[in-house]
């Protein structure tokens, strides 16, 4: 058995596994394969889905299933099945209608197993997804689209990368609030809706989050230890479980939790090197 057995890591995707430019630290891959090859259990915990993988598939090693949609899902790439999915409760088609209905200056997307899906034309949300590498679809009333695991709301997309979408005007934020707000009164009862970014509103079912997830894997697996990373609100959960939990020096959330080197410099790769041997020899 390697020095770390016993651990489980789990790690944001955006702004923790990358830096603000959506590179990976070189650094970065080379403790995870470090840390694999002395037996860790490393996987990603993030709000992408299945189809939005492809921008990291063949450059991130990982060693355990990947935990998607904000926790609905552990999903095996070599597989290509799911460990575990839970699904949103609700009709897809009428959930649809009613969002556009209401919210007509917001972008719908339904984000399936093979593709993201949009209802009305939308060039900029095409772009969007063609630079992320992910999949997309226009979809047609009663189309099949596979498990209902998540569905978001957009603002403005007026750029080609995930970066653009943390910023925004006073003006839009108010209107992101508004529409998060009456999200929360029509689905609440049976789904979460958070902020993924300040122009992105994610919604997916009720008691899902990143955090659950990575127990369930945790218990699968059979790890001791469950060291989580991450770096915004969509993380707060996971990091708040986690048996020991870290954040780049750059992250929203610096000053909740103990912080590590900007994402940029290879955050992941700290946790690594530095702070899971510092838990082994104080805590094992």
């Amino acid at each position: 058995m390697g020095r770390f057995s016993d651990v489980l890591l789990t790690v944001d995707y955006d702004r923790t596994l990358t830096a603000p430019d959506s590179t990976i630290p070189e650094r970065n891959l080379e403790a995870i394969r470090y840390f694999m090859e002395n037996d860790g259990a490393f996987t990603v915990n993030t709000g992408r889905s299945v189809p939005m993988t492809r921008a990291f598939a063949g450059k991130v090693p990982t060693n355990a299933p990947l935990l998607l949609y904000n926790g609905s899902a552990a999903y095996d790439p070599e597989k290509r099945e799911f460990l575990f999915a839970h699904e949103i409760p609700l009709n897809l088609w009428e959930t649809v209608h009613t969002c556009e209905t209401l919210f007509p200056d917001m972008t719908v997307e339904v984000q399936g197993v093979d593709a993201h899906y949009r209802f009305a034309e939308n060039p900029a949300w095409d772009a969007f997804s063609d630079h992320n590498q992910c999949a997309r679809g226009f979809a047609l009333p009663g189309m099949d689209l596979g498990p209902f695991l998540k569905f978001s709301l957009y603002g403005e997309i007026r750029d080609v990368t995930v970066a653009h979408l943390f910023e925004g005007s006073t003006e839009e934020i108010r209107r992101m609030d508004a529409v998060q707000a009456r999200l929360q009164t029509l689905f609440g009862a049976c789904c979460e809706v958070f902020r993924a970014a300040p122009r992105i509103i994610d919604v997916h079912a009720k008691g899902v989050s990143k955090a659950r997830s990575a127990r369930q894997l945790q218990q699968k697996l059979g790890r001791k230890i469950l060291v989580c990373v991450g770096d915004a609100q969509n993380d707060l959960a996971m990091l708040q479980d986690a048996d020991f939990a870290f954040v780049p020096g750059d992250a929203v959330l610096h000053d909740q939790f103990p912080n590590v080197c900007a994402c940029g410099d290879g955050a992941v790769a700290d946790v690594i090197y530095e702070k899971i041997p510092e838990i082994l020899k104080n805590h094992t």
